[in-house]
């Protein structure tokens, strides 16, 4: 990943909305989530998904399939694996132990 593409996602990211909705579908897996589905479970209008649903797609964050007149949202785990790639390259000197995720309490 490029240090443009990494600016793109984490600008995409830095919106709480928008995170949650990516947070939802890494946590939902390949299956993803319908549009509907989303706004529901997160409480939030369906026409401000739809503005923030745009936004992450546009920086490659997450994929569209329409199904009929429906569309399901996945995250893109590849994009996603890039962009922790980009953020941990090179960590601590070499040591990518530390930069593994702290356990969960």
């Amino acid at each position: 990943m490029d240090t443009e593409t990494a600016v793109t996602s984490l600008a995409a990211l830095a919106q709480p909305h928008r995170l949650a909705i990516f947070r939802r579908l890494v946590e939902l897996g390949p299956e993803g989530a319908l549009a509907g589905d989303l706004a529901e479970h997160l409480a939030i209008p369906a026409n401000t998904l739809s503005f923030h649903l745009k936004a992450l797609q546009q920086a490659g964050l997450i994929a569209p399939e329409p199904r009929g007149r429906t569309i399901r949202y996945r995250a893109d785990f590849a994009a996603m694996r890039g962009l922790v790639g980009f953020l941990t390259d090179n960590c601590c000197g070499g040591d990518a132990s530390l930069c593994a995720p702290a356990d969960a309490p």
